[in-house]
């Protein structure tokens, strides 16, 4: 589903924070992407997101190069991706259900379906019967979850996720990995960048690893512990 061929990307001023990067990703996988602080992680992600394009090589997703990909079909790419930061960047003037129905509104979706979408998303999440609520009354597990809730509420065929646990205690982080989880068991790719080592090697997934920009360990399958165990 997604292909990374020799893609570099290099910023104003001469940074390259990706250099050479050639990885990819079937559909219906759900894989880690790991590395130090600096090592490229975000950048990769922007790169799927269609948020940057790269300076070199390929970015294919779903056989369309996003490099050489027209403007006017920019957004219909990004609606294909749900993709959730690890501050939420949650609306706190907007009620949950506001926040989730968001990007079916900027899609044009009529409101009583956009909302009959945002129960089933919340519902889906463990969030059912918070609708009404804001989120700066919500735990910060909570309010995770309602990042997810949002990305995966236009059914998304990939989601792409940059620390989504950074913020959180380790049982919360266990909880919110097996939300993932279950999402991937229905057939959605999944693609997370995580430092939290301990928990990438307790979901039994591949590992693609980045440092300094550069790809090393890119077939690694952690060694199981189940996502309870």
């Amino acid at each position: 589903m997604i292909s990374f061929v020799a893609a570099s990307k290099r910023y104003h001023g001469g940074n390259e924070a990706l250099t050479d990067v050639s990885f990819d990703v079937a559909r219906g996988e759900m894989i880690f992407l790991t590395g130090p602080s600096g090592a490229g992680k975000s950048t990769l992600l922007k790169l799927i997101a269609l948020l940057e394009r790269p300076s070199r090589g390929q970015v294919l997703v779903d056989g369309k190069n996003l490099g050489t990909l027209p403007r006017r079909k920019v957004p219909e790419h990004r609606r294909s991706v749900g993709v959730i930061f690890q501050d939420n960047r949650l609306l706190n003037d907007r009620t949950v259900a506001d926040n989730v129905m968001l990007p079916l509104a900027i899609a044009g979706m009529p409101a009583a379906e956009a909302a009959k979408r945002a129960r089933a998303a919340l519902d889906q999440v463990g969030l059912a019967g918070k609708e009404r609520m804001v989120p700066v009354t919500l735990s910060g597990g909570e309010q995770q979850r309602v990042g997810i809730a949002r990305a995966i509420v236009a059914r998304p065929p990939l989601i792409i996720a940059d620390e989504p646990t950074g913020n959180l205690d380790p049982e919360l982080s266990l909880e919110i990995m097996r939300l993932f989880g279950r999402l991937n068991e229905l057939g959605t790719t999944v693609l997370i960048a995580s430092h939290d080592h301990d928990l990438i090697a307790r979901m039994g997934k591949r590992v693609v690893s980045l440092k300094g920009g550069r790809l090393v360990a890119p077939s690694l399958v952690t060694k199981p512990g189940g996502p309870g165990g």
